[in-house]
């Protein structure tokens, strides 16, 4: 059920930038304008700042500039039966935040969302730059209960639907680099960390993470990633709305995990693939278990492995790897 922030703060969005009355409010919620004033001030002090006008009412003026669960909450436009958001301060991770509450029992879906994270990571352990609450930083989890032998194209999948989600939301020419990057002209801007607990032959548990870079400042990277990482704001030319990406982003994760169960992505990956698909035809360098492979790409299996064709001319199939993009000759 709806608290009364929800309320009012839908009720503000849905006039925006026009006015609601105090009385109208007051109506709506079945309390006196004291009442509602008294809402407006938790709001306040939560980061929000309103105009008010005698006989007008009241308007937003600015709203909070980190995640604000309120704020994500009331503008979701996809919300599956029991779906529950968690949105923290700080967290270890995201991924094992989410691992923990699945651990005790909690339903699912939920997301788990935080301003900031200390042990950040992505594949194979590496550390994910998580000090800016300007960014997101994002898990889901879920109970599937299907075969393990299913999820082979899920992180991919996932992947492109965030893909097309940046492409609308700010207008800008994403690309998802295989297995789990999302790329702005050769530049990091997000990743990707599925993790499944497995019973003898069904997934029992998954989490599915992610960190975007939204709206770091160009000369806000550490040196070390100052050549390899690119904010949506940079590419975008000016910040984002972040509680409205990540309602925005939350939905879209919902609504792509059960096309994806219900196994109704087979008929739209390919296309979505051919559009934001960033290493077909090009000539990479593949790491895998200490080998290095050189060849040009020439596309995905059915089960998701990248096809890479070598200087001989014999096409070689990765489940797993870490791909380098080559200069082209």
């Amino acid at each position: 059920m709806p608290t009364v922030e929800h309320v009012i703060l839908r009720e503000l969005l849905a006039r925006e930038p026009g006015w609601v009355s105090g009385t109208a409010l007051a109506a709506k919620l079945g309390i006196s304008r004291v009442a509602i004033w008294q809402h407006m001030e938790k709001l306040r002090a939560a980061g929000f700042e309103f105009e008010a006008q005698r006989s007008r009412g009241y308007r937003i003026a600015a709203r909070p500039g980190t995640l604000h669960p309120q704020l994500i909450e009331t503008q979701l436009r996809v919300r599956p039966k029991g779906f529950t958001l968690l949105v923290l301060d700080e967290v270890d991770s995201t991924n094992d935040e989410a691992a923990r509450q699945l651990a005790a029992d909690r339903p699912t879906p939920f997301a788990v969302l935080a301003r900031r994270q200390t042990r950040g990571r992505g594949r194979l352990g590496r550390v994910w730059h998580s000090e800016s609450s300007a960014n997101l930083y994002a898990s889901f989890a879920f109970r599937p209960r299907v075969e393990p032998e299913r999820m082979q194209t899920f992180t991919l999948w996932m992947g492109l639907n965030l893909c097309e989600l940046l492409a609308n939301f700010a207008h800008v020419a994403p690309g998802l680099k295989w297995p789990n990057d999302i790329l702005f002209n050769g530049r990091k801007a997000g990743g990707m960390l599925t993790e499944a607990r497995i019973d003898s032959d069904q997934i029992r548990d998954l989490v599915f993470g992610l960190g975007l870079n939204v709206n770091t400042p160009a000369g806000g990277w550490p040196a070390d990633l100052a050549r390899r990482a690119v904010s949506l704001a940079e590419v975008a030319g000016a910040e984002l709305d972040l509680n409205r990406l990540a309602a925005a982003l939350v939905g879209r994760v919902l609504l792509a995990y059960q096309t994806f169960v219900d196994r109704e992505h087979l008929k739209l990956f390919a296309d979505l693939w051919h559009r934001y698909d960033v290493l077909r035809g090009r000539p990479i360098a593949l790491l895998e278990g200490g080998r290095r492979h050189q060849g040009t790409v020439t596309g995905l299996d059915d089960e998701g492995a990248l096809l890479l064709r070598d200087a001989h001319g014999k096409v070689l199939r990765f489940r797993a790897g870490e791909v380098t993009i080559e200069k082209s000759a």
